[in-house]
């Protein structure tokens, strides 16, 4: 088998139609590699989920489903810019040889938002021509191809690795796909097979006295089903009422609220506090009253008394200046009279005059500034303007303007009052209100009552139809497995018996040559050849062993995690040996923690042989610019795509023929 073509379109990060071409180069060229890149949270594992969903539908065991429905999954898996119109939908196409015939198949899986059945619509083209009969059996035919069981042996992850590297016991995963490659299913499945062969038997041989008591039994059994069917019946019925009674009361809720029932019922409390309110602006009020009586009237003449506290300095500056004018005049006539005798010429002694009364001008023109003095006779005048001023008017005026804004919250706040007692329920009303939110809790109360008893119903019959069917089983057990003539009986119990053996045989020897697989690609990918000489598998658990050559066991914590991880690689690549299918492989996150030693092994030797077909998702630290390019000089790498990541829109787009280097 060979996957062709891989188209995505509105699926995951993937927006609109991308494809990617898948096919290698022919064996010739022993090119067997499509190697795609992409950063972690670009759409890698995207890619292998895609090709999962493609093949095996609602079985396809997806990285992020999780606990979700299949329709829940398909609407996570639309991509966030898709219109509501818009389909998403995934094509695989791969070729498979038929008869010695190349047959190319492709599914085609289409879906959209919501989709009423929950499921996806699913097309099959044969040869490109469309196959209906194919669709109905699609499950069916896949098995033959690609067993779901062994898929995984195929289609794996780097996190599978990791858990089959560390653990101590193989995963589930593993282990049924082991099974289904060893054929063992089909003996567990036949076992099944005859335990209910058994069961039909007990019946038709049990004795008369047997054969009544399990009649009774089963007719208990019909009867109980029947209760139970009719409590859960009435139980859906009693969910119903409860649901109504429940919307009842909250209408009933709301327009109690609405129609002001709940003001109603807080109208004594409304009151009061309008009252307290009412009481509180009076008191502010009558503190205004205080206030206007005292010093606040001289507010309204501010501008004046800042006027007047300025004429005063004026005048006290003039008053000064005149004093020490005079005192100056008497000196500077002293001080001519002296000159004159000092027989200077005139022309110096009137410099000296005019010297003198320029400096004396300064004092004049304070003087005559203050036009008239009609306040220094008051010394208290001065004191007193400046207290006030400064003082005591600016600490009134802030101290009123603080009550004007209280008393006016306090009258907003009535006044929202009053709105609210304007649109209470009248008491007629309020009554009427209140009844109807009684008589609605009431009715939920009784319905949540008789739901919970409804409840209970279902669960006690539950219990009892569970009881009998032990019952029925014991009771079969007992009195119908001993006796010793049931031919049918015995003979299923050596059929199961010899399955038994023979499930143990062909385990042997199918795991004898798995083992001898493993080993030999473990010590294929392994540098240090001379550590492991054989690796055994468990019969029962499936866990691996190591032995070296004196036939010593080998401990795994000796190991280093990546000869573990490599362990690991071996032990898939050995499965997918032996399980004699042709089919391609697809690896995501491939390296993991492997060192350069490791890694090179690992991108020579195993990559370029793991299949026919090897599809690689890795990041730019895993197989790096050294990796990539011994691929390239090995000419292993047939295609190479570079998955772009848009944070901006979310968006990834599928670059053709590049990688990160």
């Amino acid at each position: 088998m060979i996957f062709i073509e891989l188209v995505l379109q509105n699926f995951g990060p993937y927006q609109g139609r991308q494809v990617i071409n898948l096919v290698p180069k022919n064996q010739v060229d022993n090119c067997p590699i499509i190697l795609l890149g992409g950063m972690n949270g670009n759409g890698k594992t995207t890619l292998l989920d895609a090709i999962r969903l493609a093949l095996y539908g609602q079985r396809a065991q997806c990285s992020t489903r999780g606990n979700l429905s299949y329709g829940e999954f398909l609407n996570q898996c639309i991509n966030h810019h898709t219109k509501p119109e818009e389909s998403t939908r995934i094509e695989l196409a791969f070729e498979h040889i038929i008869n010695n015939q190349t047959v190319v198949f492709r599914i085609i899986r289409t879906w959209t938002k919501n989709q009423r059945n929950g499921k996806d619509n699913l097309g099959v083209l044969v040869d490109d021509w469309p196959d209906s009969s194919l669709v109905k059996i699609w499950d069916e035919y896949i098995e033959n191809l690609i067993p779901l069981g062994i898929s995984n042996l195929f289609l794996f992850d780097g996190e599978q690795v990791k858990e089959l590297a560390e653990n101590e016991t193989t995963p589930p995963v593993v282990i049924n796909a082991i099974q289904s490659l060893l054929g063992l299913e089909l003996a567990e499945r036949l076992s099944i097979d005859l335990e209910i062969l058994v069961h039909r038997q007990r019946k038709k041989i049990a004795g008369s006295k047997e054969l009544v008591t399990l009649e009774e039994i089963e007719k208990k059994l019909v009867y109980l089903n029947n209760e139970y069917t009719l409590a859960k019946q009435e139980l859906a019925s009693l969910q119903n009422n409860l649901d109504y009674s429940r919307r009842q009361h909250y209408l009933t809720q709301e327009k109690f609220l609405s129609e002001g029932g709940k003001i109603a019922a807080e109208s004594n409390n409304l009151e009061k506090q309008k009252n307290g309110l009412t009481v509180a602006i009076e008191q502010t009020r009558q503190k205004l009253r205080e206030l206007a009586s005292e010093l606040l009237p001289l507010a309204l003449i501010l501008p004046l008394l800042i006027q007047a506290k300025s004429q005063v300095e004026k005048e006290y500056r003039a008053a000064k200046a005149k004093i020490g004018l005079n005192v100056l005049v008497e000196r500077d006539q002293r001080l001519l009279d002296c000159i004159n005798h000092l027989g200077l010429l005139s022309e110096q002694i009137d410099k000296i005059k005019l010297f003198l009364a320029s400096e004396n001008e300064y004092l004049q023109q304070e003087i005559s500034s203050a036009k008239e003095l009609w306040l220094t006779d008051n010394p208290e005048v001065m004191k007193l303007l400046d207290n006030l001023l400064e003082g005591n008017l600016p600490n009134e005026i802030k101290y009123i303007n603080e009550q004007l804004i209280s008393l006016k919250n306090q009258e907003e706040e009535i006044l929202a009052i009053e709105k609210q007692l304007a649109i209470a329920a009248s008491p007629e009303e309020y009554e009427k209100l209140a009844a109807a939110v009684r008589e609605a809790q009431s009715l939920l109360i009784e319905s949540q009552t008789k739901y919970d008893t409804g409840k209970r119903r279902v669960e006690e019959l539950a219990v009892v139809i569970e009881k009998n069917k032990k019952d029925l089983q014991e009771y079969s057990k007992q009195n119908i497995d001993t006796k010793n003539y049931e031919h049918i009986i015995h003979s299923a119990v050596k059929v199961q018996h010899t399955l038994k053996l023979f499930r143990e045989k062909l385990a042997l020897k199918k795991l004898g040559k798995l083992e001898d697989e493993v080993t030999k690609h473990f010590r294929y990918l392994l540098h240090k050849s001379d550590l492991v000489h054989r690796v055994a598998i468990d019969t029962n658990s499936f866990s691996l062993s190591l032995y070296d050559l004196n036939a010593q066991p080998v401990p795994k914590h000796r190991l280093s995690a990546g000869e573990k991880q490599l362990l690991a690689i071996a032990f898939l690549w050995g499965l997918a040996r032996v399980s004699g299918h042709r089919l391609p492989v697809a690896i995501d996150t491939p390296l993991g923690r492997l060192d350069s030693s490791h890694r090179g092994n690992l991108v020579e030797r195993y990559f370029p042989s793991a299949s026919h077909q090897v599809i690689l998702l890795s990041t730019d630290t895993e197989i790096g610019k050294h990796e990539v390019e011994t691929l390239r000089n090995n000419e292993a790498i047939a295609r190479e795509y570079l998955l772009k990541y848009d944070s901006s829109t979310r968006q990834t787009t599928i670059v053709e023929n590049k990688y990160f280097w």
